[in-house]
């Protein structure tokens, strides 16, 4: 029996959809329909029920699940001993990250570490969803906070902290801030809804909560955008607000808050030389950054 058949299986068992289970697989809708029917006609036994609302395991696919999935396991860990093996500076790496940390921080360097070792290829894959090491989704990923992914080995590379912004033409045309009174009359942006404590708006609705939020979004160009337009005041990462002269930092009284930015590798992969290389190397440039990254500790 295939096991290309089998990670189907999974996958529709897992996505619930042959769409949703070709994007995890990157391959095409059609294709896994093809294989799925082809592997049902060949044990004779359908394993999925089909329905308005899509695809629904049987009896007979839901008691295979826990074996499948350990049989994947077992095929990542091998994938990972070969992908580790000792090949000198040479070869694949793919780094994920945060879209602004990896557009403005990481690529200069990741470009950087690229010219230096020519036999070395990186793909930069900025994504606010956590790729996952042990299925080699990624080979190094930079996060702001900590992993919750287990067989990772994580260490911190860099802080950043962040400040609060605006344009010259917004506070000329809407005043300067007052604190004390908590912002009123002021406008702000803020992050969509997140699962999690966010360190920075969480600041800022301390320092500013009578201030009226007027857009909420996921991305930071779109916070400085809406900054460098003059519509409202941001909260940004200090190496980028700082950068641009077409923004001013204001100084509330309270500090201006930081996150650990940490660096993680499956346990498997940390010794592969060029991995390795490449994690100093970035730790290194990171250091050398630490002034942009995290001005309020300089």
């Amino acid at each position: 029996m295939d096991w290309d058949d089998l990670k189907i299986v999974l996958a529709v068992a897992r996505h619930g959809s042959l769409n949703s289970a070709a994007k995890a697989l990157d391959t095409t809708q059609p294709t896994i329909s093809r294989r799925l029917d082809g592997l049902e006609r060949h044990i004779g036994v359908r394993l999925f029920e089909r329905g308005a609302g899509g695809l629904s395991p049987t009896p007979l696919c839901a008691d295979l699940v826990d074996a499948l999935t350990s049989m994947e396991n077992s095929a990542q860990a091998v994938e990972r001993r070969i992908a580790a093996r000792d090949t000198g500076l040479e070869g694949p790496i793919t780094v994920t990250s945060l879209a602004w940390f990896g557009d403005d921080v990481l690529a200069p360097l990741l470009a950087r570490f690229s010219a230096r070792h020519a036999l070395v290829t990186i793909d930069l894959v900025n994504d606010p969803r956590r790729l996952n090491l042990s299925r080699r989704e990624a080979d190094i990923a930079l996060r702001i906070g900590s992993f919750d992914q287990e067989d990772l080995v994580e260490r911190k590379v860099a802080d950043v902290s962040y400040g609060l912004y605006a344009s010259p033409g917004y506070l000329t045309r809407i005043g300067q801030p007052n604190f004390s009174d908590g912002c009123a009359g002021h406008f702000v942006t803020s992050l969509v809804d997140s699962p999690v404590e966010v360190v920075h708006i969480e600041w800022l609705n301390a320092i500013a909560p009578r201030a009226h939020t007027i857009l909420r979004t996921n991305t930071i160009q779109a916070h400085i955008a809406t900054a460098e337009a003059g519509e409202a005041m941001a909260v940004l990462p200090r190496v980028l607000g700082d950068r641009r002269p077409t923004l001013v930092r204001l100084e509330p009284s309270a500090p201006e808050p930081s996150q650990p930015v940490k660096l993680g590798v499956h346990a498997d992969m940390r010794r592969t030389p060029r991995i390795r290389v490449l994690i100093d190397f970035l730790a290194a440039e990171l250091q050398g950054l630490a002034a942009e990254l995290h001005p309020s500790k300089a």
